[in-house]
């Protein structure tokens, strides 16, 4: 398997961890049942999560048998903790409730896909669209509309149904498609946007080395894309 799991419906660590943020931000969150709800809410979730990651090993397992060709290099996952969910609630000025988590908030889980090419990001992007049980809820294109930082990457919400002893659950999973060298550009930026020990100066100047990186990178990936193809 691809997609490594991690277990969290543990009711007494949510009530812990609740507590805790409760007393750090001075309001009480997710009163009575609402811990319980939260741990049926994030089970929902990670069986969305394993849905699409099993929709996207077929899928790699379907170009490699027609195309000779692995479109995905591998693939990461993770729930957001509570601590982040809560504190994205806060910030949009939201209620701090388990059906506010569920109506408003669309990046709970999230699959990162790590493909070979730029083509094969919108190959499997587009083929997983195509879905019959699958709704696309938003797609922001960074790939082909980079950030003004130089960020790029595919970013897709998929909604699918989660199917339990109740009937279904449609169930959003935002999912990242991006290039090796993309996720690597990325993952350099975001340790440099939080190393706090460096000064604004020598920040600035990465940033602006990172943004040349980023189109160099582009123009190396296209050129590789084009022998590839050439290749057959």
């Amino acid at each position: 398997m691809m997609l490594e799991r991690k277990q969290r419906f543990n009711v007494p660590e949510i009530r812990s961890k609740v507590a805790q943020i409760s007393t750090d931000i001075g309001t009480d969150v997710f009163q009575g049942s609402q811990i319980v709800a939260y741990a049926e809410l994030e089970q929902i979730y990670s069986g969305a999560m394993r849905e699409i990651g099993t929709k996207l090993e077929n899928l790699d397992d379907e170009f490699q048998l027609k195309n000779r060709h692995n479109p995905i290099h591998h693939m990461e996952c993770r729930l957001k903790s509570i601590d982040s969910t809560i504190g994205k609630l806060r910030k949009r000025g939201l209620p701090l409730t388990v059906e506010s988590i569920r109506q408003n908030l669309y990046d709970i889980a999230g699959i990162r896909v790590i493909c070979n090419y730029v083509t094969d990001v919108y190959a499997v992007a587009n083929t997983l669209s195509e879905q019959s049980d699958i709704e696309v809820i938003r797609i922001k294109d960074y790939i082909r509309n980079p950030k003004p930082n130089g960020y790029r990457s595919l970013h897709v919400i998929y909604q699918v149904p989660v199917f339990l002893s109740d009937g279904p659950h449609p169930t959003p999973v935002e999912v990242q498609f991006r290039t090796s060298a993309m996720d690597y550009w990325a993952s350099l930026e975001h340790r440099l946007r939080y190393k706090n020990s460096i000064e604004d100066g020598e920040r600035e100047k990465h940033y602006e080395t990172l943004k040349e990186c980023a189109r160099q990178l582009a123009d190396i990936e296209d050129r590789m894309q084009q022998i590839h193809q050439e290749l057959g």
